[in-house]
């Protein structure tokens, strides 16, 4: 089930705003998918305006890590949400986004893709200053 996501006030200057017409197909969207922290990955195809497929990731248990130092990704294991600047809720909750911060198998990485939009989790290994 969708919601309707199209603006049905029809702009008058001064007067009332009344519905100018019924709400369309093509103006329905979708509920938010939160990509959480699982023991598998869990992928939902979902069918778009225009035909076209959207696999969301409902379930993450792997991120493609990229080491910047050695110039390479490594598939590893998602262990937590460690923090996310958009949202500190999120980050309790163990939902992923973009811009989070995750811990991994290899260290802390943050997030560079939208797992819940592009159905991968995309992370850069965080370099930690030694001292």
């Amino acid at each position: 089930m969708g919601f309707y996501q199209g603006n049905d006030l029809k702009k008058i200057t001064g007067g009332l705003k009344r519905r100018h017409r019924k709400p369309r197909k093509y103006e329905i969207g979708s509920y938010p998918i939160e990509t959480k922290v699982g023991q598998s990955d869990v992928r939902v195809v979902e069918r778009v305006y225009g035909g076209n497929f959207k696999v969301r990731l409902k379930y993450a248990a792997f991120a493609n890590v990229y080491n910047p130092s050695e110039k390479k990704f490594v598939k590893a294991r998602i262990i937590e949400v460690v923090e996310t600047p958009a949202n500190r809720e999120l980050a309790r909750r163990g939902i992923i986004v973009k811009g989070s911060i995750i811990n991994t198998e290899i260290g802390k990485a943050k997030v560079i893709s939208r797992p819940s939009q592009e159905g991968t989790v995309n992370a850069v290994l965080i370099e930690e200053t030694k001292k």
